[in-house]
């Protein structure tokens, strides 16, 4: 009796260890999280092939990490290249527009003072 017990907790355990390695053998990793999108497209840039899809995706990139002084240079060099249509854009250019207005005028109150 205890064999036959010892054996079916045996092939159990057996059973259940596999399919836990079954289950985390099959997990794929994404590429595209460790890859700085930003960082490749500034590359492309610099090496001479910028588009305004490039400079859309940098300009929007940069505004929604908060670094408006970045994402008003893209979105100048977009509307230099193209008409802009998209009043998402404008709107988002119109308020980097805005915050780097702000931190330059806190900057100058803060020399004065």
């Amino acid at each position: 009796m205890i064999t036959k017990r010892f054996l079916l907790t045996l092939i159990l355990f057996a059973g259940i260890s596999s399919l836990s390695i079954a289950q985390s053998a099959t997990h794929k990793t994404d590429v595209n999280k460790d890859i700085d999108v930003v960082r490749v497209y500034e590359q492309v840039v610099k090496e001479g092939y910028g588009t305004p899809f490039i400079y859309k995706k940098l300009a929007t990139a940069y505004y929604y990490k908060s670094e408006y002084d970045k994402a008003v240079t893209w979105f100048q060099k977009l509307f230099s290249e193209e008409k802009n249509t998209d009043p998402e854009l404008a709107t988002q250019y119109n308020q980097a527009l805005k915050a780097v207005a702000a931190t330059s005028s806190k900057n100058s109150l803060k020399d004065i003072f």
